[in-house]
């Protein structure tokens, strides 16, 4: 049986495409380690069918975290046996590579973002300068190489001239229950209920503007479910405005008690910005989270996003960021019934199409390659 061992910079809670893929290389006959951090806050793991290992660091963030995780990586998988390597984005890349050119292994390299123009990098240009050389120098010589969209696969393939698979953020398929009933999850039974939900509610991706929004929507709940750098911005706005009966916060969830938010809901927004080309060329997950629950899309005019909703019919695209004009959206949909259960009703045909059961064929066909050869 062989070892793949898989890194991520995370601490494993909440990142549905490395369990994914992580669950399709166990139900392939490999012997699956997933590598990560235990923060301070991290909750306990759920049992998994593949086994885990989450490193404690001392530090939490900024550039003595992302040298001590490579340093301690690196030192982990070179005392453990592996016959194949699995590298998540670019921040756990050159310890894997090193270890690679050390055993000699095939290494794996997936690239959920277009990592080197994120807005925390952009801003920081000497730390951008680092990541990107450090990309420069390993991606070129890499042979597997996976990411969420078509537009970034392009962008990768121009810049490196590498073959880019294109695998993307689509959750397995699954009837759209709730485990957990609105009661259990401390959300009001008499009320329209529309979500924003992540792990990276962060600044440029709209969740000011939806809370601004909300001063202009008298018939629903908005749910903030995830984490994220704009948080407390956002808990600070909605005490200023008295908007504490119209918006509920919830930190991050496990998979079942997320699903079981999202199905409650009428509407999921999905509102990054066109600020940088990460946010630009961006495909959340959490819009195939929406339609996999038969909940109705807001979002941005993004283009990868706006492909989604126009070609399934599954909602509706802003005009712009204007808090006033996303309230108008939100009232036409929630007031037209007929047209918000058109939209659900085609997220839910569309739900066998757009699912990691068809997805993953990009990967298993990579898996079957490394897992035959000698």
């Amino acid at each position: 049986m062989k070892k793949v061992i898989i890194s991520v910079t995370n601490d494993l809670v909440s990142d549905q495409r490395v369990n994914r893929s992580c669950v399709e290389m166990h139900n392939l006959g490999f012997n699956v380690l997933l590598i990560g951090r235990k923060l301070r806050n991290s909750p306990d793991l759920q049992q998994r069918i593949y086994n885990t290992h989450r490193m404690k660091l001392l530090f939490e963030k900024g550039f003595l975290f992302y040298a001590e995780y490579n340093i301690r990586l690196f030192l982990f998988l070179l005392f453990k046996k592996c016959d194949i390597l699995f590298a998540n984005d670019l921040d756990t890349l050159l310890a894997n590579y090193l270890i690679k050119k050390v055993k000699r292994v095939p290494l794996i390299y997936d690239s959920h973002e277009y990592y080197t123009e994120t807005p925390e990098l952009v801003n920081r240009p000497r730390v951008q300068a680092v990541w990107k050389r450090i990309e420069r120098r390993v991606f070129p010589k890499l042979k597997y190489v996976f990411t969420v969209n078509q537009s970034i696969a392009l962008l990768f393939e121009k810049e490196y001239k590498v073959n880019v698979r294109v695998m993307r953020n689509v959750p397995f398929f699954r009837k759209p229950t709730a485990k957990y009933s609105r009661k259990e999850l401390g959300i009001p039974d008499n009320e329209a209920v529309i979500i924003l939900q992540g792990a990276g509610i962060n600044i440029q991706r709209g969740a000011e503007e939806l809370v601004e929004a909300m001063t202009f929507i008298n018939n629903a709940i908005l749910l903030i479910v995830g984490n994220g750098d704009v948080i407390d911005t956002l808990k600070e706005t909605v005490k200023k405005k008295s908007l504490s009966k119209k918006i509920i916060f919830f930190p991050r969830q496990d998979f079942e008690h997320l699903h079981s938010f999202t199905v409650h809901s009428e509407i999921g927004f999905s509102l990054d910005k066109n600020t940088n080309i990460n946010y630009r060329f961006s495909l959340p997950n959490k819009i195939f989270d929406y339609i996999q629950a038969g909940t109705a899309v807001l979002a941005s005019k993004l283009p990868e996003v706006e492909k989604v909703v126009n070609d399934y019919n599954i909602g509706e695209i802003i005009p712009d960021h204007n808090p006033e004009k996303i309230a108008q959206s939100i009232n036409e949909m929630l007031n037209n019934k007929q047209k918000l259960e058109l939209y659900q009703q085609n997220c839910l045909k569309s739900a066998s199409k757009l699912c990691w059961e068809n997805e993953k064929r990009v990967l298993t066909d990579v898996l079957l390659e490394l897992k035959h050869a000698k």
